[in-house]
């Protein structure tokens, strides 16, 4: 019964970054992603998806900041 757990649990892993991954390839592709989340059907996509297009904004909003501290004398959009 525990190999199944870990089993259960590796798998749960992999298929976590396998969903990140593809929200992931969407961002790089210019896509919408808090839209293709509402689109997903309900169940562990979109709590993948959910959490991820969070993870990734934030990542994109720390990466402008640091573009914006090597550029100080850059006009803002």
């Amino acid at each position: 019964m525990a190999q199944l757990a870990q089993w259960l649990q590796r798998w749960n892993f992999i298929e976590r970054a396998r969903l990140e991954r593809e929200l992931w390839d969407a961002f790089e592709r210019g896509e919408p992603i808090e839209q293709l989340v509402e689109q997903c059907q309900p169940g562990f996509r979109r709590e993948v998806w959910a959490t991820t297009a969070v993870r990734i904004r934030k990542i994109e909003q720390m990466m402008q900041g640091q573009a914006d501290a090597r550029n100080p004398n850059q006009e803002q959009n």
